[in-house]
């Protein structure tokens, strides 16, 4: 499976790279049944004036309206940062299996890094979390384009 993580996590980095290129945050996830990419998505809050159009959260909204499902048991949702509270809460209720992250997020992350939303014993579902993969490369995409803000 580590393979596979690597593959799914540069897809994902290309995500970010995208969204990048449109202003936004670079952070991109892919969501994933067996070896078969389901939904994709990109961070977009600046351009769609939404503060939920995080990349996970667009990945999840596309894959459940593509099965026609808002539970996706058995997925894995792959994303270049660590997800936010928001994100994890909807990874916890959409019951997804398993995340896979690229860098850890020390200001917000909620796999571990600052909440642990995801492995929560007090929620009724908990989510397998894979962190670090490819997670220089994540953190130098990151670190460039605040830099460039700054």
């Amino acid at each position: 499976m580590p393979e596979l993580d690597e593959q799914f996590m540069g897809q994902a980095l290309e995500l970010a790279r995208n969204a990048e290129a449109h202003g936004e945050v670079p952070v991109g996830a892919i969501l994933v049944a067996g070896e078969r990419v389901i939904a994709t998505g990109r961070n977009s809050p600046i351009e769609s004036s939404d503060p939920t159009a995080h990349a996970e959260i667009q990945a999840l909204r596309t894959a459940a309206r593509e099965l026609k499902n808002y539970r996706l048991p058995e997925t894995t949702l792959y994303v270049t940062l660590e997800p936010c509270a928001m994100c994890a809460g909807a990874i916890v209720h959409a019951r997804v299996a398993r995340v896979v992250y690229g860098c850890a997020d020390p200001r917000g992350g909620a796999a571990g890094t600052v909440f642990n939303v995801l492995d929560c014993a007090e929620l009724n579902h908990r989510v397998s979390v894979t962190s670090g993969v490819r997670a220089d490369e994540c953190k130098a995409l990151l670190q460039a384009f605040f830099r460039t803000r700054r």
